[in-house]
């Protein structure tokens, strides 16, 4: 499990490029989320807001996207699918925040409120849902556009 995290971490930090097998994807969140918690703990005893956890999730970010991006590749998906993922959050976000605003300021009906706090958030789950059957699926066999099989590589 340490070995695919540094492999993750270390070796392939922004590498976009390749594919990714389920092992070394689901150890990397794996450990991500150890140390992830480890590290709030650290800065709860701290008494710290912005602190050790704040500063890993900003150095895993882009090894954490790079391996996300390559394990698509490995069932054949485009890497860009986060993109979409992003945008669809972002903008959900957007809808939520003014349908609350105009829910408090327009006198909107409680039930035109929740719709636009609901619909957005199913948006969001029914994504997650998604990509999370994505990243279970195994890979390919053989070469596909993205590389060889890393599978048959190791």
């Amino acid at each position: 499990m340490i070995n695919w995290y540094k492999k993750v971490v270390f070796e392939n930090y922004a590498n976009f490029n390749g594919r990714a097998r389920r092992s070394e994807y689901w150890y990397f969140v794996l450990m991500n989320l150890i140390i992830g918690i480890i590290a709030m703990v650290i800065d709860k005893l701290l008494g710290l807001n912005f602190g050790i956890n704040t500063i890993y999730n900003l150095v895993v970010f882009l090894p954490g996207l790079a391996v996300a991006v390559r394990r698509l590749h490995d069932i054949g998906k485009s890497g860009w699918l986060l993109l979409l993922f992003y945008v669809v959050m972002i903008a959900s976000t957007i809808v939520m925040i003014f349908s609350g605003i105009l829910g408090i300021v327009g006198g909107a009906s409680l039930s035109s409120f929740g719709i636009g706090l609901i619909v957005p958030l199913l948006g969001i789950l029914a994504f997650s849902i998604w990509l999370l059957v994505l990243f279970c699926t195994e890979g390919n066999h053989g070469e596909n556009k993205y590389g060889a099989d890393p599978k048959a590589i190791e």
